[in-house]
């Protein structure tokens, strides 16, 4: 996984668990819903002065965003 890809898997879930529309999200960041929908896409690379605007508003730690997530069960052999 790519760390576009980390960072979007992450931002979602945390928007999600935070009970915020993308559409809410993208509002108080100051950013076109569009664009929030392609950064969780992993279709655009995101700034940092973003990142840390979305951390600010999420209340995370910017890192989070970066955290690869734990991997859950084991992995088969020759599957």
């Amino acid at each position: 996984m790519d760390l576009r890809q980390v960072f979007a898997t992450n931002l979602r879930r945390i928007r999600h668990d935070r009970k915020l529309s993308q559409e809410r999200l993208a509002n108080d960041a100051g950013v076109d819903r569009a664009y929030l929908s392609r950064v969780e896409r992993a279709v655009t690379y995101v700034g940092l002065e973003i990142v840390e605007k979305l951390a600010k508003i999420l209340d995370v730690d910017p890192a989070e965003f970066f955290r690869k997530p734990a991997r859950t069960g084991a992995r088969r052999k020759g599957g």
